[in-house]
């Protein structure tokens, strides 16, 4: 994918539009098709990840106990109610590359006795574990999300894992294991279902070739499911994290299909891995530039999915994005390994061109997590010790949930402006359990609104909603945590079957149809 559109094409650009205007002719026209895809948008797509890094879990998810700030269970009430609102139906956990160093049985048992650690792959901060299985697992089932557990494959063992999915799912009294757990208090199993084994092997997960990763990766699928539970567990093993379809292949290859039910892949919006930018004062060449880098999305999970489609030919194995998201440098002022970054209208186009390529790729995207869920890269959340905020990113979520478990419609549209080597709107629809229709659009074009003409057939507009705001750069403070959040849409109009509009530039408009 070329990233750099050049300058005389956008000048040029420039001058055609201003001379000839949007004519009736060149329109940009929106088909949605009531007939169904017999695809379902999992609700999983729209999960999260909360690694053990930086403020994220500590100071920022999890503030413990004692603390003065309204909490269950140590996890802020403010943060469990505002998850709940999103409907989060999976939570991927401890990692990420501190998976890759984490014992979990460090981590259970009464808190003042549990062990201390560094977290060397985040900052050599000290960890007390306060925040564990029990923990997690807890929270899981407080939002009612699913837990995505990451197997320690570096620096841990065959039968680390085997003991913690014992430890976690067993329901019988036979194993010492299930002794352990009532004693620390849970009678009964949680019965996790998703579990990662290994996170990015090719590199801080032990920088693996795809050949060792997948016959170590044999070792702990068959372990883990030695004994009755096999149809209970959902193994995701490592696929890439850049175009290296080589991996996929060695990895799809070699491991059996009664081995595997997802293969994950990575994939950040950054622009340039030395020098990332700011997350608030960047340039339009930047702005441009990072939405290149979110429309290869759809590159990359469609040259998995051919690769993935010689061995699994009927999709049965989930394609799971469990990292995805914006990532700038640091904000100034704090530690640069905790990641910690501004979440502007940038970050909205994100996560609204990402949902709907995730969406419109329904049958082979079974699974995705945002990074990350509190105060790191692409965060839903922010926090200040007793202040929290929502964040454009945020917002988005809340409007898409719409989509969750909601079966894909199939859409199409004609004469779509080009915003550099991606298209400038973007759409995905659904059609929910009640008979409702949602369409997703979104405008990442930083400078130019555009009308659209979409065709709903015999449909009626009951709502919209809109999330925009003046400058791309703007974001939600604590002083103003409010400045972007979404609001009613009435700028259209309904005529026998077509809505017409214009979208504002960088912008997500959300219709609700009956």
């Amino acid at each position: 994918m070329h990233l750099q559109f050049s300058k005389f094409f956008k000048a040029f650009a420039v001058i055609l539009v201003a001379s000839f205007g949007h004519s009736q002719n060149n329109a940009t026209i929106v088909k949605i098709n009531p007939a169904e895809t017999n695809q379902t948008i999992s609700k999983h797509i729209y999960g999260h990840f909360a690694e053990h890094l930086g403020r994220s879990v500590y100071g920022g998810l999890y503030v413990g106990d004692d603390s003065a700030i309204p909490n269950t269970d140590g996890v802020r009430n403010d943060i469990i109610e505002a998850l709940k609102e999103l409907n989060i139906p999976n939570l991927r956990w401890p990692g990420g590359c501190f998976a890759d160093i984490y014992h979990w049985k460090d981590g259970i048992g009464p808190k003042e006795d549990r062990k201390n650690i560094e977290n060397v792959s985040w900052g050599n901060v000290r960890e007390d574990n306060g925040f564990g299985t029990h923990e997690f697992l807890n929270l899981c089932e407080t939002l009612g999300a699913e837990p995505y557990l990451a197997v320690n494959m570096n620096s841990g063992s065959v039968q680390e894992a085997v003991e913690w999915e014992r430890y976690v799912n067993n329901p019988n009294g036979s194993s010492d294991l299930t002794d352990l757990r009532k004693e620390n208090g849970r009678e009964t199993p949680w019965d996790v279902k998703y579990w990662g084994i290994g996170n990015e092997s090719w590199d801080c997960g032990g920088d693996m070739t795809a050949e060792y990763y997948s016959n170590l990766y044999k070792r702990y699928a068959t372990a883990i499911s030695s004994y009755d539970n096999t149809e209970k567990l959902y193994r995701i093993a490592v696929g890439p994290g850049e175009p290296d379809y080589e991996w996929t292949e060695t990895v799809m290859k070699n491991i059996p299909a009664n081995r595997i039910e997802g293969l994950s892949v990575h994939h950040y919006s950054v622009f340039d891995w030395v020098d990332k930018g700011h997350s608030i004062e960047f340039t339009d060449e930047e702005y441009f530039k990072t939405m290149q880098r979110a429309w290869f999305m759809d590159e990359f999970i469609n040259k998995n999915a051919e690769v993935m489609d010689k061995y699994d030919p009927e999709k049965k194995v989930g394609l799971i994005v469990d990292e995805w998201g914006g990532w700038y440098n640091v904000l100034p002022g704090t530690n640069k390994s905790f990641l910690h970054q501004q979440n502007t209208m940038r970050d909205a186009m994100i996560a609204g061109l990402t949902l709907n390529i995730f969406n419109n790729h329904a049958d082979r995207v079974h699974m995705a997590n945002l990074a990350q869920t509190v105060n790191v890269l692409q965060a839903i959340i922010l926090t200040d010790d007793e202040k929290m905020l929502l964040t454009p990113t945020y917002h988005v979520m809340n409007m898409y949930k719409v989509h969750q478990d909601a079966e894909l419609l199939s859409t199409e549209i004609e004469n779509n402006p080009s915003f550099g080597d991606a298209p400038a709107i973007s759409l995905s629809a659904s059609t929910d359990k009640s008979g409702k229709t949602h369409v997703s659009l979104v405008n990442i074009d930083g400078d130019k609104s555009y009308e659209i003409t979409v065709n709903v057939d015999k449909m009626k507009p009951i709502s919209a909603s809109i999330l925009e705001s003046k400058k791309v750069q703007d974001h939600n403070t604590f002083d103003n945590p409010d400045k972007i959040k979404p609001k009613e849409f009435k700028d259209f109009k309904y005529k026998k079957g077509k809505i017409t509009l214009e979208i504002p530039a960088f912008s997500v408009v959300v219709f609700e149809l009956n």
